[in-house]
C-alpha cells in the first residue's frame, strides 16, 4: 500500500492528470515530450533517439546518445550507441543533471510475438560519451514485458526513479499490479540495485 508521501512524489515524477495536474495545451504537451529526451549535463544538451540500422531485416534499431555542440559545452558534438533493439522500436527516455546522463530503452532480443520486451538503463559520461553504468529491469524468467520507463531524476540530485508499465512479475518486486515505480539510489556514483514498488 502507497502512503501518502509515495503518491506524492509519483505525482511529482509522472504529472499526471489524475493526481491533479491540469490539461495542458498542445505546446505544453510537445514541450513536455521533448523533456522526456532531451536532458543538459555540465553544459551540454544530450538528446536519446533511435533509427534502424541499414540493411537489416527484421530491422535492428540503435539507440543513440547525441550530444550537441552548445557554446556553453566544452566537449563539441559526439554522439554513442547504447543499446539496439530487434523488430520493434525503442520507447525512450532521458534524464541528466551534472553528475551524468541516464537513458532508458525498451527492447527485444527477438522478432518473435512471445518474444518478453525489457528495459535497458545505461549511465553515460557527459565528457567521454562512455557507458559508465549498465543497469535494467525485465520481468521474472521472461514470463511477460515491459512496456515503458520513463526517467526522472529526484530533488536530491542523486536518485534516479523509472516510472513505467508492464505485465508479469519484476524480480525484487513489492506490491502488485502492472505499474512500477524503481528507485536506483546513487545511480550516478554506485551500482546499488533498486527498490520496485507495483501499484
Amino acid at each position: 500500500m502507497l502512503d501518502v508521501k509515495s503518491v506524492v512524489s509519483l505525482c511529482a515524477v509522472v504529472g499526471l492528470t489524475a493526481c491533479g495536474a491540469g490539461v495542458e495545451g498542445e505546446e505544453g504537451i510537445a514541450t513536455q515530450e521533448s523533456a522526456l529526451v532531451t536532458g543538459t549535463s555540465q553544459g551540454c544538451t544530450f538528446t536519446v533517439s533511435s533509427a534502424a540500422q541499414p540493411g537489416t531485416l527484421p530491422p535492428i534499431y540503435d539507440v543513440i546518445v547525441t550530444r550537441a555542440a552548445d557554446a556553453t559545452c566544452a566537449y563539441g558534438a559526439g554522439s554513442v550507441v547504447v543499446g539496439t533493439s530487434t523488430g520493434t522500436a525503442p520507447s525512450l527516455s532521458l534524464a541528466a543533471n551534472d553528475l551524468g546522463v541516464a537513458v532508458s530503452y525498451t527492447y527485444k532480443t527477438s522478432v518473435s510475438g512471445s518474444a518478453p520486451q525489457s528495459l535497458g538503463i545505461r549511465h553515460v559520461a557527459p565528457d567521454t560519451l562512455d557507458i559508465v553504468r549498465y543497469a535494467g529491469l525485465s520481468v521474472y524468467l521472461g514470463r511477460g514485458s515491459i512496456y515503458s520507463g520513463s526517467l526522472s531524476i529526484a530533488s536530491d540530485g542523486t536518485t534516479l526513479t523509472v516510472y513505467g508499465t508492464k505485465n508479469g512479475t519484476i524480480y525484487g518486486q513489492t506490491g502488485t499490479g502492472n505499474t512500477y515505480l524503481a528507485s536506483y539510489p546513487d545511480f550516478f556514483t554506485s551500482t546499488t540495485a533498486p527498490s520496485i514498488m507495483t501499484f
